[in-house]
């Protein structure tokens, strides 16, 4: 008994011995570092799954770009690797797998996503707790409005967004016409980023250039059936419609309901929010005629100059366009790749470090509006600019602002 307790002793005398060399010994040098892992949490299930999968393709064009010019050239050539992690259909499950990232990828630098701001707004809980850096195109206000350091918002705010769209859909609307509109309905859904573009539309927003709202409806996703909302905005005739659904699924009833009600055609003038409704499911699913004239304010999207990215991304996947989701987070995965040539270490820490003091006007900077990658305190980037996009003869165009447009915008004829 005694000996096979003394024995026991001694593994736990070695084993413990064991750790306490490995913990003295240095941390791995750069050209010990192999692969560098970037998460992607993202929808890949359920209604926001294509939002999620559009990233991915983006993600993985980037990481394959950087890994054959020579990977992380400060780690030794060190090749990223990147970690795929299905945020699912709620806010709970998006919680739940950022927690399981967290836990099992503890070598994890960072990570980009997660689409949806209500999913962003739980996953970035998680990811501050465990001081990973994570950058999103993600829209709400909330997401950097909380003191966290961790957080970096590539787009501009929702808030920010409908600042910067409603003079400019006014403008548009009275070179065209020769009149501004007067009457306005909006159709929503809850999500966070819906929430906080009707904000500021609704806290006096709208009152200040005229708008009288006919109309203000707000749903829960998904919707069974859009009737009740559209036979509303037809029965007031609004001279504009925010339209601002989150999920494709919606996108595609509303969208329907309003041709089917004689308001499509821009007999009613459609404004909306984020690149869903700009997605080719809607063209595929409603034809070219449905979705003409539709405009929609984004974050991002393919613009002047980025033709031979464009081409080569349609060459690589398939897909007919490159959308906000793709542009951006192939954008992310650049400044995460930056971000370590800076910090020179596969510490989270020192990448979050490197990402704060980042001001470049060049490499990632290329692929996000304004053409510049600094952030503020709140994590907020420096001159985030808007664009519009508008469904042209069954392509959506980025219209404004002028710098960036591929097309002139149209308003549709009532």
């Amino acid at each position: 008994m005694q000996g096979n307790f003394e024995r026991r002793v001694g593994s736990v005398w070695i084993a413990g011995a064991m750790a306490l060399a490995v913990a003295a010994l240095p941390a791995p040098t750069a050209a010990q570092t192999k692969e560098v892992k970037v998460a992607l949490i993202a929808p890949f299930s359920g209604p926001w799954a294509r939002q999620g999968d559009l990233m991915l393709k983006g993600a993985q064009m980037a990481v394959d770009d950087i890994n054959a010019q020579g990977g992380v050239k400060a780690l030794a050539g060190a090749k990223i690797k990147l970690v795929v992690v299905d945020a699912g259909d709620s806010i709970e499950k998006a919680k739940n797998a950022a927690q399981r990232m967290v836990a099992q990828e503890t070598d994890l630098v960072g990570c980009t996503g997660a689409w949806l701001s209500s999913f962003t707004l739980a996953v970035t809980e998680v990811t501050e707790r465990a001081e990973l850096p994570c950058l999103t195109l993600s829209y709400s206000d909330l997401i950097t409005s909380r003191g966290f350091q961790y957080i970096f918002q590539t787009s501009p705010t929702g808030n920010e967004q409908a600042t910067q769209a409603l003079p400019t859909i006014m403008k548009l609307a009275e070179s065209a016409t020769g009149h501004a509109p007067k009457t306005v309905a909006i159709v929503m859904d809850n999500t966070a980023a819906s929430v906080s573009f009707a904000k500021p539309m609704r806290e006096g927003g709208l009152a200040k250039y005229g708008l009288k709202v006919l109309v203000d409806e707000t749903f829960t996703p998904p919707l069974s059936d859009a009737t009740p909302l559209v036979q509303k905005v037809r029965s007031a005739r609004p001279d504009l419609l925010f339209l601002l659904p989150t999920a494709l699924p919606d996108d595609k009833l509303l969208v329907e309901k309003l041709n089917e009600f004689g308001l499509g055609h821009g007999r009613v003038p459609v404004v909306s929010n984020g690149a869903h409704i700009a997605a080719p499911e809607m063209l595929s699913a409603l034809g070219k005629d449905m979705v003409e004239g539709i405009m929609t304010v984004v974050g991002n999207w393919g613009t002047k100059g980025e033709e031979a990215l464009a081409a080569e991304y349609k060459k690589r996947t398939g897909e007919p366009w490159m959308t906000q989701e793709t542009v951006s987070t192939y954008g992310d995965i650049w400044i995460f790749k930056e971000a370590l040539e800076r910090a020179r270490a596969a510490d989270r820490r020192k990448v979050a470090g490197a990402i704060r003091a980042m001001d470049l006007t060049d490499g990632p900077a290329r692929y996000y509006p304004g053409g510049r990658v600094k952030f503020d305190d709140k994590g907020r980037r420096v001159g985030a600019q808007l664009l519009i996009v508008q469904w042209q003869n069954g392509v959506p165009e980025t219209v404004f602002p002028p710098a960036a447009a591929v097309a002139a915008p149209v308003w549709p004829k009532q």
